[in-house]
Formats: C-alpha cells, sequence, structure tokens
C-alpha cells in the first residue's frame, strides 16, 4: 500500500550565529535574510509547491514561535503546526510529527526540511525531492540528500556514497564535521557529500528505525499516542516531551541504519548557518561586498557584508571582509573570520 506524500518543515532553532538579526525572540528562520520579501520559512514553503498539497504540509516548531509560524504561513492547517515545549534536537521532532501523520495516514511518505536553508535552483530541488519520494516509497528506503562539494568546508557533516550507476546511491558512511586537512581529501575524492539535513522515507520505516535505534524516544510518544489529535494533546506533550533525549537523526538513526541512501544533487544549496554563508552565497561584484536592507557608502572596502535597517545612513570606510549588521539599536562589527564567536557576543 502507498500512502499520500507529506512535507514536514523543521523550524525550532534559534540562529545563535546570525545575531544581532536572528535573536531568541525571532530566529533566522522567521526573517528575510535575503532582503527579496519572504522569510526563509516562506520561502521553504514555497519550494515544495507542485509537490505535495499546503493541506499535507505540516510545521513544527517551539510554543514560542507558533503563533509566527501562524502569521507566516496561512495556508498551513493550524493544527498541523506542532508545538514543542523544548529544545530536544530532530530525533523527537520527527518521532512526534511521524506519531501524528500515521494516525491520518499509515502509509504516508514524509519529506522532512529544515526551515532556514537556501536552494537557488528550485526546479531542480522539486525534481530531485520527487523523484526521492518515489524512490523511497517503491523500496520502503530512507533517502537523504547529499550535495555537490565544492570547498573543502569544515561547518558540514558528510556522507560517502557507494559507487553506483544509479542516480541514487547507497550511503558508504556518514562523517562528522572534519577538520581542514580531512574536508580537502574528502572534496579530492569525488564520492563525499554535504549531508544536507534533509530526509524522505515512509512512515513505517520511520517507526520502525525508532523502536530499533531509540526505543526511549519511541516509548514516550507510544504512551502520548491515545491522546494525538485530543484537546489533551498540548499538555501531555508539554508533560513528556522533555523526557526524549536531546540527540539528532543523524546520529539516533541514520549512523545506525542499514540500507541508507543518498540523492546527490546540486541545487544551489547553503544551510545559511553564518553570515559568512550568505556572503559565499551573495558576493557576486567586483569587491565581493554584500549589502542588505540599506545601500551604504562603502569607501576602500571590500568583502563586507552590511545588514542594516531601511532608513540608516551608513559609511564604512576602511573595512576588509567584516560583518557589519545592526537591529533594535544592537550593532555588530565582526571579522567574517571570527563570526563562530558570534554566538557567544549574544548571550
Amino acid at each position: 500500500m502507498t500512502g499520500a506524500n507529506y512535507v514536514v518543515i523543521m523550524a525550532g532553532g534559534v540562529g545563535s550565529r546570525f545575531w544581532p538579526m536572528s535573536t531568541a525572540e525571532c530566529p533566522k528562520q522567521f526573517i528575510d535574510v535575503l532582503g527579496c520579501g519572504r522569510t526563509l520559512l516562506q520561502m521553504t514553503f514555497d519550494r515544495f509547491a507542485g509537490i505535495v498539497p499546503a493541506e499535507n504540509i505540516w510545521v513544527v516548531t517551539s510554543k514560542n514561535y507558533k503563533g509566527i509560524v501562524k502569521s507566516q504561513l496561512p495556508d498551513v492547517t493550524d493544527s498541523h503546526i506542532l508545538a514543542e515545549p523544548c529544545m530536544r534536537n530532530t530525533a523527537p521532532c520527527i518521532a512526534y510529527v511521524s506519531w501524528k501523520i500515521k494516525k491520518l495516514d499509515a502509509a504516508a511518505n514524509i519529506v522532512f526540511s529544515p526551515s532556514d536553508h537556501l536552494v537557488t535552483d528550485v526546479p531542480e530541488f522539486r525534481r530531485v525531492i520527487s523523484r526521492s519520494l518515489d524512490f523511497s516509497a517503491r523500496l520502503h528506503a530512507i533517502v537523504t540528500l547529499g550535495m555537490k562539494v565544492f570547498r573543502p568546508e569544515t561547518g558540514y557533516g558528510y556522507i560517502a556514497v557507494l559507487p553506483d550507476e544509479e542516480e541514487i546511491k547507497p550511503v558508504e558512511a556518514f562523517k562528522e564535521k572534519p577538520n581542514k586537512e580531512l574536508a580537502e581529501k574528502y572534496m579530492q575524492s569525488g564520492n563525499y557529500y554535504w549531508n544536507a539535513g534533509v530526509f524522505v522515507w515512509n512512515v513505517q520505516t520511520i517507526e520502525k528505525s525508532f523502536r530499533t535505534y531509540c526505543p526511549d524516544i519511541a516509548s514516550v510518544f507510544d504512551r502520548l499516542d491515545a491522546v494525538l489529535g485530543t484537546d489533551s494533546e498540548q499538555e501531555a506533550v508539554d508533560r513528556l516531551f522533555p523526557e526524549c533525549p536531546s540527540i539528532s537523526v543523524d546520529y539516533a538513526i541514520m549512523e545506525k541504519a542499514p540500507d541508507i541512501y543518498v540523492f546527490p544533487a546540486d541545487f544551489g544549496w547553503s544551510d545559511l548557518g553564518t553570515w559568512g554563508s550568505l556572503h559565499r552565497q551573495l558576493a557576486s561584484a567586483a569587491d565581493e561586498n554584500v549589502c542588505i536592507g540599506v545601500q551604504p557608502t562603502l569607501v576602500d572596502s571590500t568583502g563586507c557584508i552590511v545588514h542594516m535597517p531601511a532608513g540608516k545612513k551608513v559609511v564604512i570606510e576602511g573595512l576588509h571582509n567584516y560583518i557589519v549588521a545592526e537591529k533594535d539599536n544592537t550593532l555588530l562589527i565582526c571579522r567574517i573570520e571570527d563570526e563562530q564567536q558570534i554566538k557567544d557576543f549574544s548571550k
């Protein structure tokens, strides 16, 4: 039996490395990062158009952000916006919504996607997702997306694939974030891809995987099962969800399960995890300056990313490879090479 296709957008992160634009009150997924009139969450929703109907899209977020999600995605059914009482990473998030969906469709095929990534080639993205859904439904296999490696990136996890002539290939191993030397080897080998954190699998496979590799998480949602979809759900979730371990689905399942496949893809992807990643995506002018929200006067300055509120008069002189960002009267000026410290500045 083949069920319908569903999309789950995971939107609970806090985006601390994008401070001060991203704050605990309004993280980056709810912000128009690109200055295009759509937030990252809305852009994520938009690119699934034509893959599933709006009524088959679900969002899992924090209780603190449910109102923001409702306002930004009015086409998503209210009961399909699930509110986590606390952060527990992606494995409990995936289990919660999967237990919900399987009560409606015991053969559902589900795409899980982060809410804060950038995709520039949307038609190719849709082709890859549609093909992955077909593959997963037919074989009841787990498919994850692997992004073509363009540089020796140390901030991403990697996926090694086995040689195969098919477009969707067997996974050899998941690799943790490497050091520079190892990242260089991964790039040169040709059989490593960046782990994009997008997963496609059947709800029956999801349930079996959690029961096999994460029985403690499965147990929590088995106890919740009777109240899912009732007026008692949120109270019970608030009480029992914190019992789940805080663990990513990569650690919990993907690194343990056999017969996982990867779809090597290239559709202009970035996880937009830092100001530097945003700069790399947008820099095109000869001076490599990127300006969002306001057009400052830049004098003898190159390789900078400037994100300022509209209406500000800004003059920058003599800066090279810097982040200059302001929000709510908080100003950040930081070298791009030191951007990993930003999450500490926001505390």
